[in-house]
């Protein structure tokens, strides 16, 4: 019975809306969820004749699961978003998730590096190696242009801009946007690009990529994570650190250093200024820190 609406709500996601493969699969999951739930309480409900009462039984229910609030928020605006399509469509005449509310997140404040920090895990690079160069290019552009992991893997030798500098990234839903890139990451881009990545033998489809492995393939995401732990382990770093670390880090010393948090936004790619004004909140732990350390009058 819902195999149409599905089927339809997933061309208008891909068509329409031009999403990424994976965000079109999470929204079908999401879904599929409540066709499940349906099905476990043996109703044949249609998508107009659901209710607000059946919707806030079934997010009882995915959170009797053991679902945590991240899991149910991310699937509440599933919903959202396959009744935006059904009222588009005229499928139904109203929308029954308007007033359903998603659970109340506590934001967690992700680690940051400092500058420092940053810097000795660059100096823990072995640069005598042809994979240190690539990898000093690698941690460089993440930290200079605040770049997604996936963004970085996917960077094109044709998105670079390196003489006006500003490089192209291609992010979620495939929406791209132009980011300013530093020197001291454009000297390491041009080092590895001239000197090293010649000498590897190219697979077919990889000759646009920016950042291959030895055997001339793009680098996969987990590659990126597992460089990136080895070089923290080696500069003595027990912070959590992943790829996203450096793009936390590039927001944080930009809203630290008094960015406009509009550029912030912009640079980073966000859809909402609601994502990127989390790092608000690490500058006033930063600003209240310094107070503390610094100010002789302020006590906690």
């Amino acid at each position: 019975m819902w195999k149409s609406y599905k089927e339809g709500f997933k061309q208008y996601l891909q068509l329409e809306k031009s999403l990424s493969d994976n965000t079109v699969d999470a929204y079908m999951h999401d879904l599929e969820k409540l066709t499940q739930y349906l099905l476990f309480i043996n109703t044949e409900k249609n998508p107009q004749q659901i209710e607000l009462s059946d919707l806030e039984k079934f997010v009882k229910w995915i959170s009797e699961l053991g679902m945590t609030p991240a899991s149910q928020s991310r699937i509440i605006s599933g919903l959202k978003n396959f009744y935006k399509y059904c009222l588009q469509e005229q499928i139904v005449i109203k929308d029954p998730t308007a007033l359903l509310e998603a659970p109340k997140l506590k934001r967690s404040l992700p680690d940051v590096l400092s500058f420092n920090e940053i810097e000795s895990i660059i100096s823990a690079i072995d640069l005598s190696t042809a994979e240190g160069i690539r990898n000093k290019a690698i941690i460089e552009t993440l930290y200079s242009c605040g770049l997604r992991v996936t963004e970085l893997v996917n960077l094109k030798i044709s998105c670079l801009y390196l003489d006006v500098g500003f490089i192209r990234a291609i992010g979620k839903g495939d929406k791209e946007r132009l980011v300013p890139v530093g020197s001291t990451a454009i000297k390491h881009i041009n080092l590895y690009k001239n000197n090293t990545r010649v000498h590897i033998p190219i697979k077919p489809g990889n000759e646009d990529i920016l950042f291959l492995n030895r055997r001339g393939r793009k680098l996969s995401r987990i590659m990126i994570f597992l460089i990136i732990k080895e070089l923290a382990k080696q500069a003595g770093i027990t912070k959590n650190i992943s790829p996203h670390t450096f793009r936390h880090s590039f927001a944080t010393h930009l809203v630290e250093g008094g960015a406009d948090l509009r550029a912030v936004q912009e640079m980073l790619g966000h859809e909402s200024i609601t994502t990127t004004e989390i790092y608000t909140h690490l500058d006033r732990e930063y600003l209240r820190d310094t107070l503390q350390r610094f100010h002789p009058g302020f006590k906690v």
